[in-house]
């Protein structure tokens, strides 16, 4: 124990010395390279251990080419990521996983148009092995930066042409599911349904109004009321539905904060739910379907799950890049995350390549 004795730090020779190996050996046990048989990586990490050895990281950056951290850029400000469930349920989920890949997280956010070039200079800079960044809007200049900085980057959220439809993401069927709320509101006898949609520049949101006309045909534009994915949003955007449309007897909302605002504004107006008005939601995010008077019915996503999506197929091109393999071919998946219960709809997961 010589080495912890003098209060030096233990070095990489003093592991391979302890461990009976070369320092090449021991450093590839360290930096998790193949070719050593099984006993002596048991022996070198008992060294590890006994000693207390911490690698070096800008040594095992040089070694390995890797920073065992991911950048996560989110294109709201930072009110938004803190109050909104949504954000908080998909980045527990992000962390969870990097955590499994022994992997850092760093959390980026725009808070106004000069974070750009401060995102795109960090970036840049080699301090993360990739990206994932959601919450995008169209012709939003972060996917430029992104681009720009060359390094693997997923996506949550499908992306749209100005965004750059190349890129891998991670989404639901925001359109399919969509079409079942609806589906789900007309089957229980609603016949005027109306949907209080998210922001126009975002996928998500124009899938699930896509899917609400789907499900309608050609449905009354005066029954669209518009909102940005906030509580206040979807109580504004309900209250003008009302005064243009009292009889509206269904909503879906394009979101489940947004279905709680409305809620708010049905209990005002003294319309019983669901006896007067039905609602539907899209998300099941807990604490907010969970808790509303009454429950919500909501088209279930599986947040944290897609989060931890984002960073399996993030390390899947990190893993096959770094080995010289070459990119995949493009190709589309759909897994199923979640089942349905009594008042939550399904949806699905659909990475793309």
């Amino acid at each position: 124990m010589a080495e912890q004795t003098t209060g030096a730090r233990p070095t990489l020779e003093a592991v391979a010395a302890r461990a009976g190996v070369s320092r090449a050996t021991a450093s590839r046990v360290v930096n998790g390279g193949a070719g050593v048989r099984a006993p002596l990586v048991d022996k070198v990490r008992q060294a590890v251990e006994e000693l207390g050895y911490v690698p070096n990281l800008a040594a095992r950056t040089l070694v390995t080419r890797r920073n065992d951290a991911v950048a996560v850029v989110i294109a709201e400000p930072e009110f938004r990521i803190f109050s909104d469930p949504f954000f908080q349920e998909q980045v527990r989920g992000i962390s969870r996983e990097l955590t499994a890949h022994d992997s850092q997280l760093v959390l980026l956010w725009v808070e106004s148009p000069g974070d750009h070039d401060r995102i795109a200079r960090y970036l840049g800079g080699g301090h993360v092995d990739g990206a994932l960044a959601f919450s995008l809007h169209d012709e939003d200049e972060l996917a430029a930066v992104l681009r720009r900085a060359k390094i693997p980057t997923v996506l949550g959220g499908r992306p749209t042409d100005g965004i750059g439809p190349d890129m891998p993401y991670v989404d639901c069927d925001n359109r399919g599911g969509a079409r079942e709320a609806v589906r789900l509101l007309v089957d229980r006898g609603c016949r005027t349904v109306a949907h209080l949609a998210g922001p126009r520049d975002q996928t998500s949101a124009a899938d699930r109004a896509d899917g609400y006309r789907d499900a309608l045909g050609d449905p009354d534009p005066a029954l669209v009321g518009h909102g940005d994915f906030t509580a206040e949003s979807g109580a504004r955007a309900m209250a003008e539905l009302l005064d243009r449309r009292p009889d509206v007897d269904g909503v879906f909302a394009a979101n489940d904060l947004m279905a709680s605002g409305a809620l708010r504004v049905l209990r005002e107006r003294g319309l019983r739910v669901p006896e007067d008005v039905a609602v539907v939601g899209f998300d099941d995010v807990a604490s907010i379907a969970e808790r509303t008077d009454p429950p919500l019915t909501t088209v279930r996503q599986d947040i944290e799950g897609m989060g931890r999506l984002m960073v399996r197929l993030l390390m899947r091109v990190l893993n096959e890049h770094g080995s010289g393999a070459p990119a995949p071919d493009p190709r589309r998946g759909r897994i199923k995350l979640n089942d349905p219960t009594s008042h939550k709809l399904k949806a699905y997961a659909v990475w793309c390549w």
